[in-house]
C-alpha cells in the first residue's frame, strides 16, 4: 500500500495562494522629471538613454508548471512511502540440549518395546528422543554424546533434521566405555554460555553412574543453577546392579533437585516414551513472533520530477531567448 508519512504537510499546498492574495505586490516610488524634448537633449549631449524597467508578464508555461512544481515539492516533503506486506519472524526463547549416555553398556538388551520384544537401550532411545526432537519445533536443540568424556555433536540450531540425523547414526561405545556425567554437565555450560534464550533446559539420559568425571556431578549442578539452567534427568539403567552398570538414582536426583528440573526413571521403552511425553509438556513450546512492514521512500520521484520541469522550462526559455533575437535579425 501507499502511504504518506507526514500528510499534515499538504496543507501548505495554498500558501503561495494566501501570500499573493494577504501580500501586495512591492511598488517603488522615485522622483522624475519629465521633459518633452528628451531625446533632443540627449542626443546633443551625446548620451544614449537606456530602457527603462521591464516587468515581463507570465506565459501560459509559468502559468501551469509553478503550481504543478508547488505541488510536487510538498508532495515529496510529506514523504511518499510504499509498504511492503508485513514480514514475520520467529524468535526461539528456549534452548534446548540433549544430553545422551553412549557408554558401552547402552548396548544391552534388556529393553522391551510395545511389542514385548527385546531391543537394546540405544535403540529405544533412538526412537524416543528422535520423536521428542521432532515435536520441538519451536526451539533450538544442541546434542552432547558423553561417555568417558563428553562431546559435543550438534550446536543449538533449528535444524531439527541434523539433530535428529546425528541421534540416528549414534553408537553404543562411540564416546567410551565409561560415564562422565558431571563433565556432560559442565559441557552443557559451557555451550550455553553464548546463548541469549531466556529459558535453557538440559535432558541428560543415562544407564550408569559417574566413574569418569573430573568434575562432581553435584558440583556441576550447582553452577548450573548459577547459570539459570535447568537439568532433568532420565535414568534407565538398573539400580540394583554394580560397578560401571549401577544407576545412581541419588545422584541423579540431587542434580535435577538443585535446578528446579525433575528425575524419571524409564524401565522399558512405553515408559521411556511417556517420560518425553511428559517433559514435552512441562516445557511446552514457547517462541516469540516478530512482525514488521519494509517501507520504500519514494519522495525523490516527486522532488525530481519537479527538478526536471523546472530545468526544462528554463532550458526551452533560453534558447527562445537565443534564436529570438537572430529571427529579428534575419527579417
Amino acid at each position: 500500500m501507499y502511504q504518506l508519512d507526514q500528510p499534515w504537510l499538504l496543507a501548505v499546498l495554498p500558501l503561495p495562494v494566501l501570500v499573493w492574495w494577504l501580500v501586495p505586490a512591492y511598488r517603488k516610488t522615485v522622483a522624475a522629471l519629465r521633459i518633452p524634448f528628451f531625446d533632443e537633449v540627449a542626443e546633443a549631449a551625446g548620451v544614449k538613454p537606456t530602457e527603462g524597467s521591464i516587468v515581463p508578464r507570465r506565459n501560459w508555461a509559468q502559468r501551469l508548471l509553478a503550481p504543478l512544481c508547488w505541488f510536487l515539492i510538498v508532495l515529496a516533503l510529506a514523504r511518499p512511502q510504499y509498504v511492503e506486506p508485513p514480514v514475520t519472524k520467529t524468535e526461539p526463547q528456549r534452548d534446548l540440549l540433549l544430553a545422551l549416555d553412549l557408554s558401552q553398556s547402552m548396548d544391552t538388551r534388556d529393553f522391551r518395546d510395545p511389542a514385548g520384544q527385546m531391543e537394546t537401550r540405544v535403540a529405544a532411545v533412538k526412537q524416543v528422543v528422535g520423536d521428542f526432537v521432532k515435536r520441538r519445533q519451536g526451539d533450538r536443540i544442541g546434542l552432547i554424546a558423553f561417555g568417558d568424556a563428553p562431546y559435543p555433536l550438534v550446536p543449538f540450531t533449528l535444524d531439527h533434521q541434523t539433530v535428529e540425523t546425528m541421534i540416528a547414526e549414534a553408537l553404543p561405545g562411540m564416546a567410551g566405555p565409561r560415564t562422565a556425567l558431571g563433565d556432560s554437565i559442565g559441557l552443557a555450560i559451557k555451550m550455553f554460555a553464548d546463548s541469549k534464550a531466556p529459558e535453557k533446559v538440559l535432558v541428560l539420559l543415562t544407564d550408569g553412574n559417574d566413574t569418569a568425571s573430573r568434575m562432581p556431578p553435584d558440583r556441576a549442578a550447582d553452577i548450573a543453577k548459577r547459570n539459570n539452567i535447568v537439568v532433568h534427568t532420565v535414568g534407565i539403567g538398573d539400580p540394583q546392579a554394580s560397578g560401571e552398570d549401577r544407576l545412581d538414582t541419588e545422584v541423579l536426583q540431587k542434580v535435577a533437585g538443585a535446578t528446579g528440573g525433575r528425575y524419571f526413571l524409564g524401565e522399558d521403552q512405553a515408559q521411556l516414551a511417556d517420560i518425553y511425553a511428559t517433559l514435552d509438556e512441562i516445557t511446552p513450546a514457547n517462541q516469540e513472533t516478530l512482525s514488521w512492514r519494509p517501507v520504500i521512500e519514494l519522495f525523490h520521484y516527486p522532488l525530481g520530477a519537479a527538478l526536471i520541469l523546472a530545468l526544462l522550462y528554463h532550458a526551452l526559455a533560453w534558447l527562445f531567448a537565443s534564436l529570438g533575437p537572430r529571427a529579428r535579425t534575419a527579417s
